[in-house]
């Protein structure tokens, strides 16, 4: 009797040097390593990983993580997000799930990312297309922030809707609804990963600016993971003085 299939699982770090809102973040020094290679390094270090790949159109960054002895893959396109620049690159990689791992986030939590690989191994993972995180929110200023991407999940935890409003519309008060935070980690079966790359961008996901709500406009199944795990993004300098104390 054949025991259970082992999936070959990588993880992809897209990394663009010029970041809108504080352009060469990946590049700043945080306590005596770039940002990039901290959460290179990170990702490595979970165990987690068959093979950890930066992938990027940066000169800087694609010769920072090859003089860190890390695993870098050049871009040949331009992409608008993220998923499009991963999908370039594992286009023709054997492999079974990706995942993505954001290149400004260096405090990676192993214990939230096994727990999204485990949706894969259990009964039912075959509807399965993608997985994320959500985390519950709880002030009021961060539940109407549009900067905080909310979901909705059905009961089964498969998500129905991603929104920069605050969703679900608290109509009647008394149902003790909790929020949810997206955030935006993924793991992806290699195939849906394919679809989104080659399938255009409809109406919804223009409208919010949320590129996962792609897969939902074309009916992939979104398995959401809970945690209680807060995301350490470096948006702007103040993030990144904040990381410096963290590491310090």
């Amino acid at each position: 009797m054949k025991g259970p299939v082992k999936n070959k699982i990588i993880a992809m770090i897209p990394a663009r040097y010029e970041a809108s809102r504080f352009p060469g973040k990946l590049m700043k020094d945080l306590n005596g390593k770039t940002v990039i290679t901290r959460t290179y390094e990170a990702a490595v270090n979970t165990g987690l990983f068959d093979e950890v790949y930066v992938v990027t159109d940066s000169d800087k960054i694609f010769d920072e993580i090859v003089n860190e002895g890390g695993q870098v893959l050049r871009s040949n396109k331009e992409h608008e997000c993220g998923s499009d620049r991963i999908a370039e690159a594992v286009e023709k990689m054997d492999v079974d799930i990706v995942v993505n791992v954001q290149g400004d986030e260096p405090f990676i939590d192993k214990n939230s990312l096994a727990s999204l690989l485990e949706v894969f191994q259990q009964e039912g993972a075959e509807e399965i297309d993608l997985a994320s995180l959500k985390t519950p929110l709880k002030e009021s200023d961060e539940i109407t922030n549009p900067n905080n991407v909310k979901v909705i999940t059905g009961k089964d935890n498969f998500a129905l809707y991603f929104s920069r409003f605050p969703i679900p519309y608290p109509r009647d008060t008394s149902a003790n609804v909790t929020y949810y935070k997206h955030i935006g980690i993924y793991a992806f079966r290699k195939s849906a990963l394919m679809d989104f790359y080659r399938l255009p961008m409809l109406p919804l996901e223009a409208a919010e600016k949320i590129e996962c709500i792609r897969y939902l406009e074309y009916g992939k199944k979104i398995r959401m993971v809970e945690t209680t795990v807060k995301s350490i993004g470096i948006d702007t300098p103040e993030d990144l003085e904040k990381a410096r104390k963290i590491f310090s």
